[in-house]
């Protein structure tokens, strides 16, 4: 009999709403993640002491740990606390360096995770991705995909603006990932898993899209969706692929030549923008910049600080921070004069200068 259908790896329960926090205890209770309700529950420093006042009644005080950083010695470190409390599921509630830490801890010791995210800065919400510091370097390791995520938009609402900002970026660049992807099918035969395209493809649509108010309830529940459908498009795939490529070549490069400059979400986004001015694609470019500069996103390299000598150096930088993989940089290699040119135009389309783009 022929195979009409495949597994897929997805949350048993995903949940974005206000107050979606305080009904945590419950999903753990209710018999699929813990036969009696034993959980651990790991915090960030900020949120930490109003999460334990709001569930803290439903888990024991030796099983509550706050994580300051997002260093593997932490990640480890909390592995081998864990290990050695009475619990079914890890609950993590913070910031994306407060679920990566967890995911990693939670990996190692074998036990499901629920990801509770209070900001919306990128895609590992929801993937099987747990990036974490190594040594001064930012280093991504494969773990379990949550399999519970929850998004309280009461408390993303109260997170920095930067980090929604962020998150638009992260999920628009999906775009840039999906070309590049396709690029490396056509020239090199790589494989495009068409379902894992489809989930990055929509997230980044919808985001593109939204018209809306950035820190509206409406956009924000968008913003969710999205990054959740990120992770699991990767998480279909198997790899990051739908979701990363030279726009993420370009992060890398930017942190290795000239650490904090900027979020993530604001460099890749950047770096998504120049590869299709790159690729010649100026319909694809302007529909971007419109969407990075309603919302508050840089669209030239002067806007994160760069001069345009800089960024000729990161762009150039960028194929070694991922050498297994092939984008538009790699098949192209500009030269300065390219990557001058493309920022010439990026110019122009953050001006709206129809005169220089025609």
């Amino acid at each position: 009999m022929p195979l009409l259908a495949r597994m897929l790896a997805a949350p048993l329960h995903v949940d974005v709403r206000a107050g979606a926090l305080d009904d945590v205890p419950s999903l753990i209770a209710d018999g699929r993640l813990s036969s009696d309700g034993r959980f651990a529950l790991v915090v960030g420093p900020g949120i930490g002491h109003e999460v334990i006042a709001r569930i803290g009644h439903a888990v024991a005080p030796e099983s509550v740990f706050v994580v300051e950083d997002d260093r593997i010695e932490t990640a480890d470190g909390l592995a081998e606390r864990i290990r050695h409390r009475r619990v079914d599921v890890v609950v993590a509630v913070g910031g994306g360096r407060t679920l990566d830490v967890a995911k990693h801890a939670s990996s190692r010791v074998g036990l499901p995770m629920v990801a509770v995210a209070t900001s919306l800065a990128h895609d590992g919400i929801a993937s099987p991705v747990s990036v974490l510091s190594v040594g001064g370097s930012r280093v991504s390791f494969g773990v379990a995909m949550p399999v519970a995520v929850v998004v309280d938009l009461e408390l993303v609402e109260r997170s920095p603006e930067r980090l929604l900002r962020a998150g638009v970026g992260d999920v628009v660049s999906n775009l840039g990932a999906l070309a590049d992807w396709r690029l490396a099918q056509q020239v090199r035969g790589e494989s495009v898993d068409g379902l894992a395209a489809s989930f990055a493809g929509a997230a980044a649509r919808a985001v593109l899209d939204q018209r809306g108010q950035l820190t509206s309830r409406p956009f924000l529940a968008c913003l969710a969706d999205s990054l959740i459908l990120s992770g699991m498009a990767m998480a279909v795939a198997g790899t990051s692929r739908p979701c990363s490529g030279a726009c993420h070549e370009i992060s890398h490069a930017i942190d290795e030549l000239h650490p904090n400059t900027a979020t993530h979400g604001e460099q890749v986004a950047l770096g998504a923008l120049f590869a299709f001015v790159l690729r010649d694609d100026l319909r694809t470019a302007e529909a971007l910049a419109s969407c990075l500069q309603r919302n508050g996103l840089p669209t030239t390299p002067a806007m994160l600080g760069l001069s345009d000598a800089q960024f000729v150096e990161v762009v150039r930088r960028a194929p070694s921070t991922r050498p297994d993989r092939f984008t538009i940089l790699e098949h192209l290699e500009p030269r300065r004069g390219d990557v001058v040119a493309a920022i010439d135009v990026m110019t122009a389309l953050s001006r709206n200068d129809a005169a220089v783009l025609r």
